[in-house]
């Protein structure tokens, strides 16, 4: 499968993941960690679909993406006090989803309270044939990959 192909595959599986209309002007996803690839992000925000990415360190987004720099861990301990940013919570519209991509297993527990606390869908690939550490369902994508959607 080519990266064109796996980045499509992906964005597809998170827009069709969600409850809401996955390609409504109103839709607003988050992707934690987006690192050096933006293409699923960039995929996803060219459905028209608003998209927030955040990284611990200062990342370079394509245009139609807002970016903010933040940790995992202390976005959980935010949301747990009800203090997540607005600029990432609500930019432009309140969030549908927050997905990540090749997340870390120590991250797991971390991004799962993250997408309890917010009460919306969240889903991630883990690192390779690294299993999830946090209780999910899987979907099988085109390609052969695993998306894992946390469990409510």
């Amino acid at each position: 499968m080519s990266d064109a192909d796996r980045t499509t595959a992906l964005a597809d599986a998170i827009l069709d993941g969600l409850p809401v209309d996955p390609r409504s002007e109103t839709t607003h996803l988050l992707e934690v960690g987006i690192g050096e690839r933006t293409d699923v992000a960039a995929a996803i925000a060219a459905t028209d679909v608003a998209v927030t990415a955040v990284d611990v360190v200062e990342r370079s987004v394509p245009a139609g993406i807002a970016f903010e720099q933040a940790d995992l861990h202390a976005l959980r301990e935010a949301a747990a006090e009800g203090s997540l940013p607005e600029s990432i919570v609500d930019r432009p519209t309140p969030l549908d989803g927050v997905y990540a991509l090749r997340l870390p297993p120590e991250l797991h527990e971390s991004f799962a309270d993250l997408v309890s606390q917010i009460g919306v869908p969240g889903a991630f690939t883990t690192l390779g044939g690294d299993p999830p550490t946090v209780s999910v369902t899987p979907t099988q994508i085109r390609g052969g990959e695993t998306i894992y959607w946390i469990e409510k």
